[in-house]
């Protein structure tokens, strides 16, 4: 059985692409197919793979300005040929899903989130623009275009495995296709408990939506330790009003990373999102969590037991947040073992098995 792997683009190294560094242990000599690639910032975790790429590859600078070739994306996804292939698994977020496969081939989208700038975060991409002209002209008119096909390449994949029972339902909503939950992995066992030190954490990639900027106030407020582990656009912005409490560690390997979780005295959890493979490391680690009630995180952390919850996402919430939290006493068995059902053995089990199932069913 011949398998292709695709992803929207490599430009960058977050859960998507840990999914995708699961999905290539599991099928070890499968190629990727991905509108673009830069080995820099994914880390080399993909150097050793076979890797086409589309033709915005030989465009200057959309390597780091991806965001503002949406446009160009929905024709440059359907360049690529799988017509010896037997089975196409797509890895997406937003692009990957629109490929075009032969009827002889089965296609299968493990879907992180529909297209959020399409449909539910649009309004926020808008404003993001809002000074650039002439872009910011067209931005209307361009998203309108990029929904139109969305909608239609959503109908593309064969079969469709949503991340959470939370992305689960946004499919439903924009798509109208049933699906099957599956949930990323994570590698458990690599995490540990440590006896704790005097900090707290927040871990990913520092954008606007994952919310680092309240959680900075709130600890300038408060003067409590926090370590920042992350790169991105917001770094600069993030760092001019962050007081000396706050450390900036920038992108650390994994081994690091794992010991940083192991001391820390909890993760800041700000931001909605689909799954929160982040979160799940830090219950790996034994850790509670101080997370915004949204998104899927409220299906795996129990108020008290594993985390407390702010209602909105504030400084005030997380003060407040941060207060109750104070005066919980968290057992690290019982929050460690929260997290073993997501171990990444038992994911890659799963999806082999999936797919053994929908080929058979062809």
């Amino acid at each position: 059985m011949k398998i292709a792997l695709v992803h929207d683009y490599l430009v960058q190294y977050g859960g998507a692409e840990r999914v995708l560094e699961n999905f290539c242990e599991l099928f070890p000599h499968a190629p990727i197919f991905t509108l673009l690639y830069d080995e820099k910032a994914t880390h080399g975790r993909f150097q050793n793979r076979t890797i086409y790429t589309s033709s915005l590859q030989k465009w200057p600078f959309v390597r780091k300005q991806h965001r503002i070739f949406p446009l160009f994306m929905p024709s440059a996804i359907e360049e690529f040929d799988f017509s010896r292939f037997d089975v196409v698994l797509s890895d997406s977020s937003s692009f990957a899903k629109g490929i075009i496969t032969p009827p002889q081939t089965v296609h299968i989208c493990y879907m992180h989130t529909p297209m959020r700038y399409a449909w539910d975060d649009c309004q926020r991409y808008i404003r993001e623009f809002r000074h650039i002209f002439p872009i910011k002209i067209f931005i209307p008119f361009l998203i309108n275009m990029i929904r139109l096909w969305d909608k239609a390449s959503a109908n593309r994949p064969d079969n469709i495995i949503a991340n959470s029972e939370f992305v689960a339902r946004r499919i439903k909503k924009y798509y109208h296709r049933e699906v099957t939950v599956i949930h990323p992995p994570v590698d458990v066992q690599k995490f540990f408990s440590q006896k704790e030190e005097d900090y707290f954490l927040i871990v990913g990639r520092l954008i606007a939506y994952k919310r680092h900027d309240i959680v900075i106030e709130a600890f300038n407020r408060s003067g409590k330790k926090l370590k920042i582990i992350g790169v991105g656009p917001e770094e600069k912005r993030l760092r001019s009003y962050a007081r000396k409490n706050i450390e900036f560690l920038g992108h650390i390997d994994d081994e690091k990373l794992t010991h940083y979780y192991a001391r820390c005295r909890g993760l800041l959890f700000p931001q909605e999102e689909d799954f929160g493979i982040v979160a799940v490391e830090a219950l790996a680690s034994g850790k509670p969590i101080i997370a915004f009630r949204g998104g899927d995180i409220i299906r795996h952390v129990r108020e008290g037991k594993e985390g407390v919850f702010f209602e909105e996402q504030t400084v005030e919430g997380i003060e407040d947040a941060l207060r109750r939290f104070e005066k919980i006493s968290f057992n690290a068995h019982t929050i460690r073992k929260r997290a073993l059902r997501f171990d990444k053995k038992e994911f890659q089990a799963t999806i082999e098995v999936y797919i053994k199932k929908i080929v058979m069913e062809m």
